[in-house]
């Protein structure tokens, strides 16, 4: 036996008696005490048939230099007239059936996102074209339909019950490689702070990928917790450095519901702005747990005003769920129907009260520029009730080459002032237009900058 390595996967002997051996094995038993060792591997041939793989094309218009666009500079060098050039872009990405009879496929809506077409490809290796259901860039969900027969959907799970600790496994097409499947444990719950609009993100040391986006995140029984979203890496186009991020089901499904219903997202509005308690306010308010968001501005008239919820109020809970901070209650509102009913539980003067709030249709708090004056047509503008200590009047939306974009009013605009008057509501943008019927001198908020329009 001596001066030969054994290729049996020992990694050495050890000597009890003169002709006895014992050997000790390098790697995992096949099993312990006649019981064979766990495997994912049932749950995941159950499963991934309803992984598919994504991929985009579409097309970016580049830009001409501007000497190619003057007239004289073509005719001086016989140049033809530029066509539009365009550079194709394909992407690669995941997603998972949740429909099998209907074809709805969840995906990311960051892997979709400009595609002209999109292309599904499912288990069996076949190619189908996939339809646009609707998507939501502000929780990052999307929603694709393929015609193909014989699907397998996913179950879904809920992903409520998850805790920190629970095993789960990530599918999905990394890399482009195909379906790839990887383990871990829920690491985190509730993670916010990656700068989408609606965040309680799972957090998960699961192998994720580029590549990975819209793919499953499942439980030990298969069933469908998250669709894998992000990635925290060292630089971009890096691989995993063991934090991941899923948008969870239960999230995802809320708004699934409404893009195939409407094609978009349709949320109700509130009408209040609150922000996270510290310890110190929290003692301040006679908040026992330290934990809320603590209203900081009321819109008169909207609905949280109708309800009777009040600046200094503190949420606590919304809809039966404990309200952590004003992450927790944007959630609530914005995954929302307009119609729904939303109870909350608030400290007033250090007494729990209850309040019932009808959330409003935003339409209802918009108004056509041009029902103000011509020159405001293609306008559409709003309430703004996000920003500021002071509502105002914004620009919600405006249509190219129409008389307010040829003004300069951009979407997301906000009025300061309209010919030195403040504009707080509708009735008084009105009034200060009439001021001047000649001109309206604009002071317009866009992002940080202020500056003025003038419209004749």
């Amino acid at each position: 036996m001596s001066g030969r390595a054994w290729k049996w996967g020992w990694t050495g002997i050890v000597l009890t008696g003169l002709l006895q051996v014992t050997p000790v094995w390098a790697g995992l038993p096949f099993a312990v005490e006649g019981q064979k060792l766990p495997s994912l591997a049932d749950m995941v041939e159950r499963v991934i048939p309803g992984v598919v793989n994504i991929t985009t094309t579409s097309h970016v218009d580049l830009p001409d230099h501007p000497l190619f666009n003057d007239p004289f500079f073509r005719r001086f060098f016989d140049l033809p007239v530029q066509s539009n050039r365009q550079r194709e872009s394909r992407s690669l990405g995941s997603g998972v059936v949740v429909d099998a009879k209907l074809g709805y496929v969840l995906t990311n809506q960051h892997v979709i996102d400009k595609a002209d077409v999109i292309s599904v490809t499912l288990r069996d290796g076949s190619s189908v074209q996939a339809k646009r259901v609707g998507v939501d860039k502000e929780t990052d969900v999307a929603v694709i339909q393929v015609p193909a027969k014989g699907l397998q959907a996913v179950p879904l799970g809920d992903s409520d019950r998850l805790r920190v600790g629970d095993f789960v496994v990530a599918m999905g097409n990394p890399f482009g490689l195909g379906q790839t499947v990887t383990s871990g444990i829920v690491s985190a719950l509730g993670r916010k702070g990656l700068g989408r609009g609606y965040e309680d993100f799972i957090q998960t040391d699961a192998s994720i990928n580029p590549g990975n986006s819209g793919g499953a995140l499942v439980d030990l029984a298969g069933r469908l917790v998250g669709i894998n979203t992000a990635i925290l890496s060292p630089g971009r186009g890096k691989g995993n450095v063991g934090i991941g991020f899923a948008i969870p089901i239960n999230m995802a499904r809320q708004v699934m519901s409404q893009l195939v219903e409407h094609g978009t997202v349709r949320r109700g509005l509130l009408g209040a702005q609150a922000q996270d308690l510290t310890p110190e306010l929290a003692k301040a308010f006679g908040v026992s747990g330290g934990t809320g968001a603590a209203v900081t501005r009321v819109v008169v008239g909207s609905a949280a005003y109708q309800s009777g919820l009040r600046p200094g109020d503190v949420v606590v809970e919304a809809n039966g769920r404990p309200v952590r901070g004003a992450a927790d209650l944007h959630n609530v509102i914005g995954l929302a129907r307009i119609g729904d009913r939303i109870a909350l539980k608030v400290i007033r003067d250090r007494r729990e009260q209850s309040l019932e709030v009808v959330l409003a249709n935003p339409d209802n708090e918009r108004m056509a520029g041009e029902k103000i004056d011509p020159r405001l047509q293609g306008a559409v503008f709003g309430i703004d009730t996000e920003e500021g200590e002071q509502t105002l009047v914004k620009v919600v939306q405006v249509a190219a080459k129409s008389s307010a974009w040829n003004a300069g009013l951009r979407a997301e605009d906000r009025l300061l002032s309209v010919n030195r008057q403040p504009v707080p509501d509708f009735p008084a943008l009105a009034k200060a237009v009439r001021a001047d019927e000649r001109q309206m001198l604009l002071n317009i908020q866009r992002g940080e900058e202020k500056f003025f329009i003038l419209v004749r």
